[in-house]
């Protein structure tokens, strides 16, 4: 459409100016995982991201899923380009970036993610620097991985500022989630985790699932897990689904949507009092693809 084109154009151009100088700060990277499938992992960071935007946070939302990419199918929006065009620079930033409800800018996933590790130099600079135009001007970013722990979910995992690992009261959700703290913790102690509960029955519950893996967490990893909040168990998330729009729009004063409020308002607290340096989108693609500067 011409107004999405034209919003876009600007949205680019915009950032062009700013390029030239130097921010105090960069744009944080958030890695949103969760064990298993079937645990709402995008539905959380869709209207995560919304949330954040609402609140004046500037927000690019990546979907990372190389196999079972859906945040285009939530939002109801069709996408022509995906990161296959970028890097095939069959299409450039402008045009692979599209807008989602309330104009959030995404990146929608698909074939592609794999192609990231045997960049040639030349195509690995081009792409970061097609990145930056945009990423160097937000705020946050946040990509939406495959479930499970597969080798390109643990590149970001360990590439990131933050990871949220999103789960359920499930027991099996509740098992694959810390395994997947285990497994990434056996190589990279350094890296810390950010848990959230959703669908929980009521903050009891929600409470009880936190303090099981933490508990273990810190007594088998000697790992300090932070319990970011949940979501509850709400039949508006399913109904908005089915509508293909973000629980957070269609249903602003359902639980969930108060929820997931007070859980991004818990996270912007937390990212206020951090005093620790962000490396930015170059750093985070580089580390990512295992490439120095």
């Amino acid at each position: 459409m011409m107004d999405q084109a034209q919003s876009l154009r600007q949205l680019v151009s915009s950032q062009e100016p700013k390029l030239a100088e130097k921010r105090e700060t960069s744009a944080r990277i958030i890695t949103v995982c969760s064990g298993k499938g079937g645990v709402g992992k995008s539905n959380f960071t869709l209207n995560f991201a919304l949330t954040l935007k609402a609140m004046g946070k500037r927000v690019l939302l990546f979907d990372a899923d190389i196999g079972m990419a859906n945040i285009d199918v939530l939002m109801g929006v069709s996408t022509k380009y995906n990161l296959y065009h970028l890097l095939k620079r069959e299409a450039d930033i402008e045009q692979i970036i599209q807008l989602g409800p309330n104009g959030l800018p995404f990146i929608a996933g698909g074939s592609g993610m794999d192609e990231l590790f045997s960049l040639s130099e030349s195509d690995l600079n081009y792409f970061t620097a097609q990145i930056a135009l945009i990423a160097d001007s937000m705020d946050y970013i946040l990509f939406d991985t495959g479930a499970g722990l597969s080798k390109e979910t643990m590149k970001f995992i360990t590439s990131a500022d933050d990871c949220l690992v999103v789960t359920t009261p499930e027991p099996t959700a509740i098992t694959d989630a810390y395994a997947l703290m285990k497994v990434v913790n056996r190589t990279y102690p350094e890296i810390s985790f950010k848990l959230i509960v959703n669908q929980a029955g009521d903050e009891r519950e929600a409470s009880v699932t936190s303090d099981k893996i933490r508990m273990a967490a810190s007594r088998f990893l000697q790992m300090d897990v932070s319990y970011l909040g949940h979501i509850s168990s709400d039949a508006h998330v399913v109904q908005a689904v089915k509508r293909q729009t973000p629980f957070s729009l269609a249903f602003p004063n359902s639980v969930a949507a108060k929820d997931i409020h007070r859980l991004a308002l818990s996270y912007l607290t937390i990212d206020d009092k951090k005093d620790t340096k962000v490396q930015g989108i170059k750093g985070f693609i580089h580390k990512w693809l295992k490439r120095s500067k």
